[in-house]
């Protein structure tokens, strides 16, 4: 995903060769189990409603970018936006940095070089989807090295498409070890879109300042670190009370076991939620929003509009990381996935929970160590899950740097790779274990 430009060129190459044609059969491998080994200190209690996810053997073959987080949107397609790669021979680059032996570090931002894409997805069969690209976004990250997508949500016909910034670059050396953005900044804000992608209003913010006003300069720790919206269907028609919820990576300076890297693009100690009635006018506007704030002595949920009282909603230090989540229907249960990314470029580890209200309690469905084995940015499009809540279509990018640091990392399972990877999975439950 967050490779430098001098490493997406041999991937831009490859995809050029391969071509950009859908699969026009299901690849197969033998459907298995995926073995849930957590760590001891695994805060969460397992799951007795969704006890593993199965990988049932089917994947897409789709030879595009990576950044996938698709929004299924009221005339049925899917709005996702896209960085880091090509498609159909358009490509963005997030990555604002260029090689300068005289500059500081050994590199320099690029006015100018950072982009954005965004696409449409329509089609019901996940295997033969029609990709467009609806172009690109020029998107200056200044003073951070680099500047992504992060939450996106169409909603009344109105695309709300979300930025964030990195730091200091793509490939970072520290000691002997060589990380992959390791710094994450803050949430920019939103740009808003109310003909489907094809004109923007840029958001007011800037990443010197930001929606919520936090800086991630010098690894300084932010709470809203790369948002993701909470997926509640088509055209978020099952939101309880109308309002957009997003689940954000952070930590806190006080921290126990500090690390480098420790809050990146794909690291973290800690998740927070918070949520907005959506609106071309509220969608930037941080006075507009509520934030999870803990709980009162009874244990209720509490929400606040003060950013400064923001609590978790949960923690567990050195082990969290991207976040999604999407509402299960029929199952009525949020099925949320996180990606540890270790070292942001070595093997990762992606852990799904499920609860029955976004503030919990939640529970381990499985924990899947070395998944993809560079798994990232996973979620569970909505449009894609079975009448019964059991099957489903699992959403992530993988493998962006196979081989850094000495570690080569292999596609687990068959049909993870670079780019837009779709895997159909099945929820087991208590009685179909």
């Amino acid at each position: 995903m967050k490779r430098s430009a001098l490493f997406l060129l041999p991937a831009l190459v490859a995809i050029c060769l391969a071509g950009q044609q859908n699969s026009s059969r299901a690849p197969m491998f033998q459907p298995f189990l995926w073995k849930s080994e957590p760590p001891a200190d695994c805060p969460f209690e397992p799951s007795s409603e969704i006890t593993g996810i199965e990988f049932l053997g089917i994947h897409s073959d789709y030879r595009f970018a990576d950044t996938w987080y698709p929004s299924w949107a009221a005339d049925g397609n899917l709005y996702s936006p896209w960085t880091d790669g090509d498609v159909h021979g358009e490509g963005s680059s997030s990555d604002a940095i260029a090689t300068d032996a005289k500059g500081f570090g050994g590199f320099r931002l690029v006015a100018g070089k950072a982009t954005t894409g965004q696409a449409v997805m329509i089609g019901d069969d996940p295997l033969r989807l029609t990709v467009k690209s609806l172009g690109k976004v020029q998107a200056d990250p200044n003073p951070y090295g680099g500047r992504y997508p992060c939450g996106t949500l169409v909603y009344r016909g109105v695309w709300y498409y979300g930025t964030y910034c990195l730091a200091p670059a793509g490939q970072t050396r520290f000691g002997s070890t060589d990380y992959n953005w390791p710094w994450l900044g803050p949430l920019v804000g939103f740009r808003v879109s109310t003909d489907l992608g094809r004109t923007w209003k840029e958001t007011p913010h800037t990443p010197s300042n930001p929606l919520f006003g936090e800086t991630g300069m010098w690894g300084h720790p932010v709470k809203i670190g790369a948002p993701h919206f909470v997926d509640f269907g088509k055209d978020m028609e099952q939101s309880p009370d109308g309002k957009a919820y997003l689940l954000a990576t952070g930590a806190e300076l006080n921290d126990a076991k500090p690390r480098f890297a420790n809050l990146s693009w794909i690291t973290g100690d800690q998740i927070y939620l918070l949520r907005v009635t959506p609106s071309p006018e509220t969608i930037n506007d941080a006075k507009a929003y509520e934030f999870y704030a803990g709980r009162d002595a009874r244990g209720r949920p509490q929400w606040t509009r003060e950013f400064e009282r923001i609590r978790p909603l949960m923690e567990w230090n050195n082990n969290m990381g991207c976040v999604t989540a999407t509402w299960v229907a029929p199952l009525k249960r949020f099925l949320m996935f996180v990606t540890d990314g270790g070292n942001t470029c070595a093997r990762m580890n992606t852990y799904a929970l499920e609860g029955p209200e976004l503030t919990g309690p939640w529970r381990l469905v499985t924990y899947m160590k070395d998944f993809g084995q560079q798994a990232y940015f996973v979620n569970l499009p909505s449009k894609f899950i079975g009448s019964d809540g059991r099957t489903a279509w699992l959403c992530y990018s993988g493998n962006f740097a196979p081989d850094w640091n000495g570690e080569k990392i292999k596609a687990n399972p068959p049909g993870t790779r670079y780019g837009l990877v779709l895997q159909k999975i099945r929820l087991p439950g208590p009685m179909s274990r």
